[in-house]
């Protein structure tokens, strides 16, 4: 049988990719030091790709054409085996396409390939969605890698904060069971930082839908950090779980979660992508590590 993982190498840098979801599952500096969320009992995961939806649908049912379709959250691509289709020391490229299994759940024809390539002490992701059907494909896409928080070890939680390349003063969007809440909130962040506590997720995900900038940097007065940027985004969550827990989810999306009084049809749920047919959408997201001083 094919082995199931790629391990990219490049400037002593190292991620490791599973066939299963498309999923990283590790990314380490030249240090041996892990920045991936391991996927412990409080989360058992490390990095799913979100697809054909971000979020939940009302009921968890996908609506088209007067049938309704079971979906659950965040979709199904993160349960699927990919398939390699190119696998070298430093990128690899996985593939979905539909079939019956995944009719049932979203009655589209479509390609899903996620590429990740390696350099220069970055890693690059990108999402490239094509509606190889005979209709217009409606469709959202997101990432959701989970670091490790803290970082380094003997820091508190508190010692992070997330600084965003330009001043984020628009309102960010909760959620209720899954659920997006009509009103925009008060944001959290502060010119361009946000201070990071458990606390700041006790209402879900932080989720900035109005964005500014298009990179953010996740670090400590000290020790290893993370510069994130992303192409093709609408939107980004910060996410940790409710209650605490020892990592920290910076995802970018094109979709979110369907309103709380939203219960059309896909097509028209906000933040969806309408893909023509024999075309193709992107998202893509680097992650760039520093080692920083201990």
């Amino acid at each position: 049988m094919e082995q199931d993982s790629q391990t990219l190498h490049c400037d002593g840098i190292s991620a490791t990719v599973v066939g299963q979801g498309a999923e990283l599952v590790s990314l380490r500096d030249a240090d041996g030091t892990e920045f991936l969320w391991q996927a412990g009992p409080e989360w058992r995961r490390h990095s799913p790709v979100l697809f054909p939806i971000v979020g939940r649908l009302k009921g968890d049912q996908l609506r088209h054409r007067g049938r309704t379709y079971p979906m659950t959250q965040h979709g199904f691509a993160r349960d699927k085996r990919f398939a390699w289709v190119q696998r070298g020391p430093g990128s690899c490229t996985l593939v979905l396409t539909d079939d019956a299994d995944t009719r049932a759940h979203y009655p589209f024809a479509f390609r899903l390939a996620v590429t990740y390539t390696l350099e220069r002490r970055q890693l690059g992701v990108i999402f490239d969605i094509t509606n190889t059907g005979e209709e217009l494909l409606p469709a959202s896409i997101g990432a959701h890698p989970a670091f490790n928080w803290p970082l380094l070890p003997e820091l508190a939680k508190e010692a992070y904060r997330l600084t965003f390349a330009s001043d984020e003063p628009a309102p960010v969007r909760r959620l209720r069971e899954g659920l997006l809440l009509q009103a925009p909130q008060p944001t959290p962040i502060e010119g361009r930082t946000l201070a990071l506590s458990e606390r700041l997720f006790d209402d879900d995900a932080v989720i900035l839908d109005r964005l500014a900038s298009t990179s953010v940097r996740y670090a400590a007065e000290r020790g290893p950090a993370i510069e994130m940027s992303w192409q093709g985004a609408e939107e980004i969550g910060i996410w940790s779980k409710p209650g605490g827990a020892p990592f920290l989810c910076l995802e970018p999306w094109h979709g979110m979660a369907s309103p709380v009084d939203f219960d059309g049809e896909f097509s028209d749920k906000p933040g969806v992508m309408l893909i023509p047919q024999g075309e193709k959408r992107s998202l893509s997201y680097q992650i760039g590590l520093e080692q920083g001083r201990r």
